[in-house]
């Protein structure tokens, strides 16, 4: 029997350890300093529009029009007027700054006990978050004297908001890693009951994020990324990473505990858990680049992160890992804990698992109902989703400061923060038609509108208010009438190009664009799932069930996503909240990513099952001997992922707690119900179904899911394979 490529790569590094260990330090390191050189490049706001409000930005950055951060800061009194020294006073401590610009006057609210300040932040705006702590400042400073009299002080504006935003970013992804990692090498410790055993997965999957964190950054110059990349890269790096180093290490230590020497093991667990990583990274890559096909930016960057890290750390993982596994021998079990040991070994977890699968054996069908009617009465919520692109006050949280005064200045000044902004070109924007045309539209926007006239560029802009917060559904209603009515009427016959964009419109956009790209995406990821299924293990059978199992889980994981964070149903639990909608980016984003990362465990499994089923077993005793083999190595990477998912569903922003519940309760439901429950009682109705090739695919190539034959030794001077049959 021919070796497999995982198998060759596994002796070759037991075989060359230095060249193998040395390969990948170099990697690792030359990947971090040339990375760090380059540092990351992240993308502008226009570049992750799309649609109308793209064309809108668009035209304002080839005509060189920056729009300056603006910054908008309320001062309330008990009193009608009572705020007027105090605005004074604050205008005064802005302007000595020396970073503010067009500073107006105050702006009285209806009932006269407040006045909006409204001016901008010198320089680029893709400068001003760092430029705008001392107005910070100033503001903190002034709400600090005036409480003394009764006056409040509140601040929300481009500035500040992406000020406050880097910093909880950074905030958030260092606890992240400080939390996430001790928390896995825990559970590893527990897995193992050995230090070495338990640092090798961690220390490997942590050098792969290292590694493509610095490529990923090379990436950016070519393609620039949103800020929320790193965190999603560390996030599958650190799960994946430790799941494949867990699943090839623990096949060495169930072989070598089943009697096998030391080079016997590796090159068992090299040939069968190496063949499964190989497969299941591959499916996630491939499964990942359908997001190329979305149309957008942000999901372009998340393909590329998920890809380099995914790549590295499978590549470590049958590479590096085999080479320390051979060098290290015995010691791999270095460092033993007292009391751990003995649940470290296969045959625990394989008796629990046995005992577990001996009654969905014996009623198969009435545990496939069970199971498939538990998920879709998890998946019921999901029918009712709401998706839209969370504005920064439902993104930290209703009681950050930032919210609050978000939330108070809207109240006060409807529609100030979040107008819609119609973006007018024209090759003489001074031409009488087009002046009575901006004219005409700017009075019938009514108060508050705005005209701004380029006129070196021949462009102009308005901004129009929108109701209520300028995200509700009467902004919504308000943008829609603005978009299909009445700029196109003001520009019929008139030589002149006008798209409407702001903030909600560029949440409309970017919406549409998800509506639109979800369909290529997903049949993208369903094809290539079903192909790779199909080559893997000669069935349609197996592939079809594949994508079943995948979309229930899937299906699951939005239900309970839904009833948490759109209904607000236990949010409290995590420390969130309602915020009566998802993230629009999410559901396609957590389709791909489980699409990939439930490949893991099938492939783990299956491949286990097949491998029985090969050495002779009968359907139903292949599915038990392959689940409870594959049960702890299952259960111990499904712990940790939920783990680490489960601390960034732990994490300030709302985007990344969504995240982080939604793909942990898939991998808790995948790993148990989907894993335990439904895959084998729907493998063992199926019967010889599962492995029948039909005659019109014979012709694929047929892989061997079990271990190679014997070999010469792994560790002595020369190595001269010679395959054998079993």
């Amino acid at each position: 029997m021919r070796h497999n490529l995982a198998a060759r790569l596994g002796v070759w590094s037991a075989h060359h350890r230095k060249t193998a260990v040395l390969g990948w330090l170099v990697l690792v390191v030359l990947a971090t300093v040339l990375g760090g050189a380059g540092g990351m490049v992240t993308a502008s706001d226009e570049e992750m529009e799309v649609g109308d409000s793209g064309r809108a930005a668009t035209i304002l950055k080839d005509a060189g029009v920056d729009e300056p951060a603006g910054e908008l800061v309320m001062v309330t009194a008990r009193t009608p007027d009572g705020w007027r020294d105090a605005a004074a006073d604050l205008s005064k401590a802005l302007r000595a700054t020396g970073d503010v610009t067009g500073l107006q006057k105050p702006l009285p609210s209806r009932d006269g006990k407040d006045a909006l300040l409204r001016f901008e932040i010198k320089g680029p705006s893709d400068e001003a978050a760092d430029r705008v702590q001392p107005v910070l400042d100033a503001v903190t400073d002034a709400g600090r004297k005036g409480a003394a009299h009764g006056i409040v002080i509140h601040q929300f504006g481009d500035a500040s908001s992406e000020k406050h935003l880097s910093d909880l970013l950074a905030d958030d992804l260092k606890r992240a890693e400080f939390t996430a990692v001790p928390l896995a090498l825990g559970i590893l410790l527990v897995a193992f009951g050995a230090v070495v055993a338990a640092l090798l997965p961690v220390g490997l999957a942590l050098t792969a994020c290292v590694a493509a964190f610095g490529l990923l950054s090379l990436a950016s110059h070519q393609l620039h990324l949103f800020e929320t990349t790193y965190s999603v890269m560390f996030l599958m790096g650190l799960a994946v990473g430790v799941d494949y180093c867990l699943f090839y290490l623990r096949r060495e230590r169930d072989e070598r505990a089943a009697g096998h020497d030391a080079d016997t093991a590796l090159r068992i667990a090299a040939a069968t858990s190496g063949r499964a990583v190989l497969v299941s990274g591959l499916t996630v890559m491939v499964a990942m680049a359908g997001m190329f096909l979305s149309g957008l930016l942000l999901f372009k960057g998340f393909a590329v992160a998920t890809i380099l890290v995914v790549c590295v750390a499978m590549l470590g993982s049958v590479t590096v890992l085999p080479a320390l596994l051979a060098g290290l021998g015995d010691r791999v079990d270095a460092g033993r804990l007292p009391f751990l040991s003995r649940r470290s070994t296969s045959g625990t977890s394989g008796g629990v698992a046995g005992r577990l699968l001996r009654p969905v054996l014996a009623r198969p069908k009435f545990f496939a109902v069970g199971a498939t009617v538990l998920l879709l009465a998890l998946a019921a919520p999901a029918l009712g989703m709401r998706t839209e692109q969370l504005g920064l006050e439902k993104q930290f949280g209703s009681d950050a400061p930032l919210s609050i005064s978000y939330k108070r200045i809207t109240e006060e000044f409807p529609g100030g923060p979040a107008p819609a902004r119609v973006v007018v070109a024209a090759d003489d924007i001074g031409a009488p038609p087009v002046r009575d045309a901006l004219d005409a539209l700017t009075k019938k926007a009514g108060d508050g509108a705005e005209l701004t006239v380029h006129k070196a560029a021949d462009v102009a802009e308005i901004e129009v208010p929108l109701p209520g917060d300028g995200t509700g559904a009467e902004a919504k209603k308000a943008l829609g009438e603005l978009r299909e009515d009445t700029v196109p009427a003001a520009f019929e016959g008139v030589a002149a190009t006008a798209y409407v964009g702001g903030e909600l419109a560029s949440s409309e956009d970017f919406g549409d664009q998800l509506g639109k790209g979800i369909v290529p995406v997903f049949a993208f990821i369903t094809a290539v799932t079903f192909l790779l299924m199909l080559l893997s293990f000669r069935s349609v059978v197996i592939a079809v069930t594949s994508i079943a199992l995948n979309l229930l889980s899937v299906g699951a994981a939005y239900g309970v996503m839904t009833a948490v964070f759109q209904h607000g149903w236990g949010a409290e639990l995590i420390g969130s909240e309602r915020v009566g909608a998802i993230e629009n980016w999410m559901p396609l984003f957590v389709l791909v990513v489980l699409f990939g990362l439930s490949m893991d465990y099938h492939v783990f499994v299956v491949s286990r099952i097949r491998e029985s089923r090969d050495g002779g077993m009968d359907n139903r005793s292949a599915i038990r001997e392959g689940v409870t083999r594959t049960a702890g190595a299952v259960t111990g990477a499904a712990v940790i992922m939920v783990a680490v998912f489960a601390v960034f569903g732990t994490l300030s922003m709302q985007d990344m707690q969504q995240m982080g519940v939604g793909l942990g309760v898939a991998v808790l439901l995948d790993a148990t119900v989907v894993r335990m429950i439904l895959l084998p009682s729907v493998m063992a109705l199926l019967g010889e179904r599962n492995w029948h090739t039909p005659r019109y695919l014979k012709w694929l190539p047929r892989i061997s899911h079990a271990e190679a034959g014997p070999t010469a030794p792994l560790h002595g001077d020369s190595y001269n394979a010679v395959p054998s049959g079993r």
